[in-house]
């Protein structure tokens, strides 16, 4: 028994921080499931609310560990697939449940996914190159993974507006006997601002 909770002990408390933070995205896709389940929106609202959440805690993990002056690469590690899940999967998934569901639809969503896995993969990479004299990383090459969050806003004043499933915004086409929502060409767009580099954006 003690040994299975080992791990545990080595996390500090910023890391703890970062599991609420992948807790709240799991949460979410649970959320989208249960809305295509039984079709209420309260799920769906309730699943796109715990994002923002997610956003907290994944800025207060960085806090307290500076803080603290406690870090390691586990810390880093657990950040990383914390963020796939939570502003990655979730807001595909949500975009899903919202009527996005045509074949060039997830095409676009994995897309999404991907640029979101590739964008934290390099950053953690090259974070040690582009580090200043003082270890701090000055800035972010392409846009950060949370940013999503704008395509969640999008996506939750589609649902309180009932826009969505066949009355989703700008409708559908189809294209080489594929449906396109063209509202999922925002996450397109989004997954491939993330893995640009040539958008530096400061980092606080």
């Amino acid at each position: 028994m003690k040994r299975h909770f080992s791990m545990l002990r080595d996390f500090h408390l910023a890391d703890w921080f970062t599991l609420a933070n992948a807790f709240c995205g799991v949460g979410a896709i649970f959320a989208s499931l249960r809305f295509l389940q039984d079709g209420r929106d309260a799920d769906l609202l309730r699943g796109m609310a715990l994002l923002p959440l997610a956003f907290l805690f994944d800025a207060l993990d960085g806090r307290i560990a500076r803080w603290r002056h406690k870090s390691s690469p586990l810390g880093r590690e657990l950040d990383s697939l914390a963020d796939v899940i939570s502003f990655g999967v979730a807001p595909a998934a949500l975009a899903y449940a919202c009527g996005m569901q045509g074949g060039w639809d997830w095409i676009v969503l994995s897309y999404f996914v991907c640029c979101g896995v590739s964008r934290l993969a390099r950053y953690n990479v090259t974070a040690e190159s582009l580090a200043g004299d003082d270890g701090k990383v000055r800035y972010f090459e392409g846009t950060p993974i949370p940013t999503s969050l704008l395509l969640v806003v999008v996506l939750a004043l589609a649902t309180w507006n009932h826009h969505i499933g066949d009355s989703l915004w700008f409708g559908s086409i189809h294209l080489l006997g594929w449906q396109l929502h063209p509202l999922v060409l925002m996450f397109a767009l989004s997954g491939s601002l993330m893995i640009s580099k040539t958008i530096h954006i400061p980092k606080p």
